[in-house]
């Protein structure tokens, strides 16, 4: 009853919270998708350079969040960019890794085909590639998303935006009677972005995949 109350409360303050992480997630995922679908692109047709490029993607997504976070403070200082940095790097992998799977999964017959009715390799890919491998593409973007939403409310340690900052400011006050619902407020907030976002997915999926392949 008393965390109802205090939901009553603190409502607009958390829709903010809500609209800060949803923004910062948002720029993060399309900055991610551009790099990850772009290097995807750019070397999946070349066993060595994809390894590589995996490999690195893997590396950065093991740095501990707080380390990285203390690191980026030295160079760029508090505040959203370097928690848009990290969260970029985290986020990378998945989108990547799927691009190269989604369009090595296109049939060697379909690109054939299309290379014999004059299709040159831009419009191949574009045409026909792209739009066979966006279903295992957006499945990527959907699990970049969810680290994420996660990973950004640790972004309040060196001043980010989003719901991080209730969480923490819950953590700094424990004993005192509002911490707990400082704490499960933001935590709320997090997994209902969570959901909408997964909802927004399908979605997207559901209005952008043609309906053979889905």
């Amino acid at each position: 009853m008393r965390f109802l109350q205090y939901l009553e409360f603190r409502w607009s303050h958390l829709l903010e919270l809500m609209l800060e992480h949803a923004a910062i997630t948002a720029v993060t995922v399309l900055i991610a998708t551009v790099l990850g679908v772009g290097v995807g692109i750019a070397t999946y047709r070349t066993e060595r350079a994809r390894q590589v490029v995996v490999a690195v993607a893997s590396v950065l997504l093991t740095i501990p969040s707080l380390a990285l976070y203390g690191l980026l403070i030295g160079l760029l200082g508090l505040g959203a960019v370097p928690v848009v940095i990290a969260l970029v790097l985290y986020s990378v992998l998945p989108i990547l890794a799927n691009t190269i799977v989604g369009l090595r999964g296109v049939d060697p017959a379909v690109v054939e085909s299309a290379q014999g009715v004059g299709m040159g390799r831009a419009q191949r890919l574009l045409r026909i590639e792209l739009p066979l491998a966006w279903p295992v593409i957006i499945t990527g973007m959907r699990v970049s998303t969810l680290i994420v939403i996660g990973i950004a409310a640790i972004g309040a340690y060196i001043k980010g935006p989003g719901l991080g900052n209730d969480i923490f400011t819950g953590l700094s006050r424990i004993g005192s009677p509002q911490a707990i619902n400082y704490v499960l407020g933001g935590v709320i907030g997090v997994i209902v972005l969570a959901i909408l976002f997964d909802l927004l997915y399908v979605l997207v999926n559901r209005l952008t995949t043609t309906r053979g392949i889905r």
